[in-house]
This record gives structure tokens, sequence and C-alpha cells, in this order.
């Protein structure tokens, strides 16, 4: 049922590459292949093939990035569902036994699953938990279970093979490169997979949960500040494809209720004793603050060029027999590197 995608580009994440790969191997719902893109990395791509005998370890022939070597092993995959995890993240041995399930309605596209926090250092209880979307994990504010999202996290995601295929997988001129903290690659396929196919859901499945690691250099102020102002930068240049209203829909809401109730409840705690509460609201007025600047920076910089947008082709009907999932490579791409 499920092909699983995981992307790799550094050997300083070794160990926690070979612990992913475990994760998956020991699923209670035994995945149909297991497929490790290595993005533009030889010294790697040999380890991995001498080490991980259980995968299939593949070079990423895509763009350097990780949207391209995740649209390596999409075409690598032969299951009716793909599923991708970061390189430096471990699945619960139920992760893929919950995605299924929500894929039993057939107009579910896309699910996302729970990402918790593996502190490699101490906690940072300065970091408010609305905020932890910068360290790549899930976070207060998000929808309940079974709820519909614009587009889930990319540590812990599942896809119809055939929708991405029709989709032209992962745009590659979008996303993280290597440690630059860029995104939104998911956010633009989860806008125009909403586009296509207007009736078809992405959800919420909160049980589908891994751990995903989060070393001390990114548990600090100023990986809060560079990660924010990428952010930024990358919602501008998403805005530049899709449109300002599609690239910022559910971020509105987010900065309108999320955050002022974050930075209400820190200011709370701080008045009744949590000093580290203060903080915590600190840390969500810098986070919007800082974004807002890099989405402003972004947007002037955009002006500049013409906007990037791919076409989104003729509308069709969401049914599977209208995706079948022929090996189509994206345009220009060959079949690309792990984020988190």
């Amino acid at each position: 049922m499920f092909g699983v995608v995981i992307c790799a580009y550094s050997e300083e994440r070794w160990e926690q590459l070979a612990e992913a790969v475990r994760s998956v191997a020991a699923q209670t719902l035994p995945a149909r292949e297991i497929v490790v893109v290595i993005d533009h990395n030889e010294r790697l791509l040999a380890r991995a093939r001498a080490a991980l005998t259980g995968a299939l370890v593949l070079a990423s022939t895509g763009r350097p990035g990780l949207s391209g070597a995740r649209n390596t092993g999409l075409h690598a995959v032969h299951g009716e569902l793909v599923a991708f995890l970061d390189d430096d993240a471990h699945a619960a041995p139920d992760w893929l036994g919950e995605l299924a399930r929500a894929f039993a309605d057939e107009r579910v596209l896309g699910a996302g699953g729970w990402i918790e926090p593996r502190w490699e250092g101490p906690r940072p209880r300065w970091l408010a938990s609305e905020l932890y979307w910068i360290v790549g994990c899930s976070y207060r504010g998000l929808p309940s279970a079974g709820a519909e999202l614009r587009n889930p996290i990319g540590a812990n995601m599942a896809f119809r093979r055939a929708a991405l295929l029709a989709l032209d997988g992962f745009q590659e001129d979008v996303g993280r490169v290597g440690e630059r903290p860029l995104g939104d690659e998911e956010t633009q396929l989860g806008i125009e997979a909403h586009a296509r196919w207007p009736t078809a859901r992405i959800v919420h499945v909160p049980a589908a949960r891994v751990g995903h690691a989060v070393p001390p250099r990114r548990a600090s102020w100023r990986y809060l500040l560079v990660r924010c102002w990428s952010e930024g930068r990358s919602k501008a240049q998403l805005a530049g494809n899709v449109g300002a209203p599609a690239a910022l829909a559910s971020e509105r809401r987010y900065a309108a209720r999320v955050l002022p109730a974050g930075a209400y409840r820190g200011l709370r705690d701080g008045l009744q004793g949590d000093l580290t509460g203060f903080a915590r609201a600190a840390g969500i007025l810098t986070a919007l603050g800082v974004t807002a600047l890099g989405y402003a920076a972004g947007r002037l910089t955009s002006a500049r060029r013409a906007p990037s947008r791919r076409p989104s082709g003729p509308a069709t009907v969401w049914r599977r027999s209208a995706l079948h999932p022929r090996c189509r490579r994206p345009r220009g791409r060959g079949p690309g590197r792990s984020g988190g």
C-alpha cells in the first residue's frame, strides 16, 4: 500500500537516518518499499548503499534540494500511497497504520500526522508551543483530528501517488536546500491540489506520530530569527507564484487568533510567577515581526521579477481512475534531499 520516501543530504545525521529507516521497517502495517534518496552527496550515497540493506538507496537526479529529492523518490515507489518521513525523524510503530485509516475515504488526497519534538538538549522553556513550526514540529493551533489542512508539515505526510504525479510533484525552485531554512514546497503543492480538485481533502491525523530531532543550535534565539526571516521570504515567493490570498489564508488566522492567545498566555504565566512566560510572549511577538519583515523584503525583491507560476492544467475530477499513476516526469527534472 505505502511506499515510504526518506530524503537525506548530510553525513552529520547518519545515525538519525539509520534510525528513521529502522522505524519504518518496524511498522505494524508493513511498507511496500522504503526508498532513501541521497541529495547530491557521493560519500553519503556510498555509505547508505553499503549499510541500509533494507532500503532502496538512490541518488537524486533532480535539482539540489528537498523538492528534487522527493520527486526522485516519488517516481521510484510503486505503492498507491506515498509517505514522506524526514531523515532525522523516528516513526511510531503504528504510523503507517494510522495514516492508512484516513485514505479509506476516497475523497482524501493527502494526510499529515503529528510531529513531536525530540530535544537533543534541554527543552527551551522560552519557546512557546505556538512556535514549534520553527523547529519543524507540530504546534499549538493546528486543527483537530480529521479536520482539513491546507497542507501537511513535510516531516510527516502522505499522499495518493497518482495525485502527486498529476501535479508534477514538488516544485523544485521552492523550498529547502541544505541548511538554508526556506520552505513552503508543501504549501504550494497543497494550494495547487485544492485548486485542481476542489472536493478533495487533505486531513490532519494526529494519531500518526513521529518524533523529530531538534539539535541545541535550533533551540536558540538566533535560529528563531533566521528561520522566521526565511519563512517570510518563502511566503513572499509563494505569494508571487499562487497569489497572496491563497498563500496567506492559513497564516492570517494563525496571526490573528493563535499568536495573540499564545502571547496572552505567556504574559499571564509570567505574572503568576513563571518568568519564562514573559520570554515566550516576547518570542511570539518577535517571530511575528521578523516574519512580516521577511515577507515585505521578499515581496519587494519579487516585484522586480516575473512570477514563476506552474500552469495548473485542466481541472480533473477527483477519482482514482482519473489519476492513474503513469510515471510522468516533472518538466525539466529527473528522478532529487531531506528537510528538518
